[in-house]
């Protein structure tokens, strides 16, 4: 049903939505490796006056196994306020959550109880393969006019994968977003410049070159994705590839700036194959094109003892930092850079997008080190800060420890674990929040993977006024 009133946490620039209400809670989805049971959308209290503040107090199981809940996101944002293609009376209540191998999507309410989403339509693989030509759901945003969702299979294929558009309200698949793909052929994650009509996308591989883990061969022949691709966002119609040199393996999130008067943006970059390294780059505007800059380089640790190490990396004596997810404050200030292989959770101070400067680091987990959480210091951690998620105004950082079930597997062999953490920000710190841990059985044997928070967050929504 539509609203009188436009919802209350849409807002039609960063500046207000900085000044929004604190979250007081979040959704975090949690998967089962095995298969063997649902996976789940976990409630997590962030209310700090509530005595049930950092536990779970909500769980809603999906309706059958083997989903492999990944990305998600809400049906609504502020974007439904842009001036093109309005629709301010939708409402922000329903959580997009696909299946990464199911290539199912389910459809939960957040009300009349925010803390017991229910579930009330999937979106079946078949569906979304007769109608858009896509399996493997990855990546939900929401845009003026429906709902992208990136995809990284063909509905019958290996590829090439892309973008589906579903209705903002049936949450039919309306089909295909491309007229026009051109050389694009691998998809990961898609977002936009909504203000001036150009849609960014990035590469990762087919579901053959990712379900299994990383393939050695692929890796070192330098055959995942390594560009970004740039799109007329009314058109749909593909304009411009940068390649970042295959050295560049995995390019996979982008955070655009979040003022829409600018055209520039950050994407991740997996690995380099030459050094171990990982990187951020710089998309940004360049005459009447777009180019890429490399502007940040988070080295290997090395040496490190081979007998430490998991068979995938061991032949390399060294930790990659395996940036796996980036996260760009409201205000475009602050950029958090995941290190999932060292355990390692960076904070860039990017008011100069050109030139970041470090401004605080914090350890968790990480293949060797282990990293304990400060409120459980005798207790050694697998995995690291993966997806990472901010606080629209910007003093709250949640991260969890799961990338990708297979990838777990091969980079943490002796079991990944479960565990969220909460880090709070400031203009000069950057510390865990002892008082936050849900860890072990809080997640019910599942794997936690991407945080949404109530309300909204620094990566949900997209802005069209200053």
């Amino acid at each position: 049903m539509a609203l009188w009133k436009p919802d209350p946490t849409f807002y039609p620039s960063p500046r207000d939505a900085a000044g929004a209400p604190a979250e007081k809670l979040a959704y975090v989805a949690a998967f089962d490796r095995s298969a063997r049971r649902p996976d789940a959308i976990a409630v997590l209290d962030t209310d700090p006056g509530s005595p049930d503040y950092g536990t779970v107090v909500g769980w809603t199981d999906m309706p059958g196994t083997g989903d492999e809940l990944h990305h998600f996101g809400w049906n609504a944002c502020s974007s439904a306020l842009c001036p093109y293609a309005p629709h301010p009376h939708v409402e922000r209540r329903y959580l997009i959550v696909p299946g990464l191998r199911s290539s199912n999507i389910h459809i939960l309410d957040t009300k009349p109880d925010p803390a017991s989403p229910k579930l009330v339509r999937t979106i079946e693989a078949a569906e979304l393969a007769d109608r858009a030509g896509y399996s493997r759901p990855h990546t939900v945003h929401c845009g003026p006019e429906g709902l992208y969702v990136t995809a990284l299979g063909g509905g019958s294929t290996e590829g090439p994968g892309g973008i589906a558009l579903l209705d903002h309200t049936s949450f039919d698949v309306l089909g295909r977003w491309e007229v026009d793909r051109g050389p694009q052929h691998f998809a990961y994650d898609a977002w936009w410049h909504i203000a001036h009509d150009v849609l960014v996308s990035s590469e990762w591989g087919t579901p053959l070159m990712i379900e299994d883990g990383v393939v050695a061969e692929l890796l070192l022949g330098r055959k995942y994705g390594h560009s970004l691709h740039f799109w007329d966002l009314r058109k749909r119609r593909h304009v411009q590839s940068v390649d970042l040199g295959d050295e560049h393996q995995m390019v996979l999130e982008l955070r655009p700036a979040h003022d829409p008067t600018k055209q520039y943006g950050f994407a991740g970059v997996v690995v380099n194959v030459e050094d171990l390294s990982a990187s951020v780059w710089l998309w940004h505007r360049d005459g009447d094109r777009f180019a890429a800059t490399k502007v940040i380089t988070i080295p290997a640790e090395a040496p490190a003892d081979p007998a430490a190490l998991p068979p995938v990396i061991e032949p390399f004596g060294a930790v990659p930092p395996l940036v796996t997810d980036i996260d760009l404050s409201v205000d475009d200030r602050w950029l958090y850079v995941s290190c999932w292989g060292t355990g390692e959770l960076k904070r860039y101070d990017v008011s100069d997008p050109f030139h970041p400067v470090e401004a605080g680091s914090v350890r968790i987990g990480g293949i060797v080190n282990r990293t304990p959480h400060p409120a459980a210091p005798d207790l050694p951690l697998a995995g690291g800060p993966q997806m990472v998620e901010v606080s629209r105004d910007g003093r709250r950082v949640y991260v969890t420890n799961s990338l990708y079930g297979a990838w777990d597997d091969q980079f943490y062999p002796d079991g990944v674990g479960a565990w969220m953490a909460k880090l709070d920000a400031a203009d000069d710190s950057f510390a865990f929040d002892e008082r936050f841990f849900p860890h072990g059985d809080a997640f019910r044997g599942l794997r936690p993977h991407q945080t949404r928070l109530q309300g909204g967050d620094a990566s949900s929504d997209s802005y069209c006024y200053p």
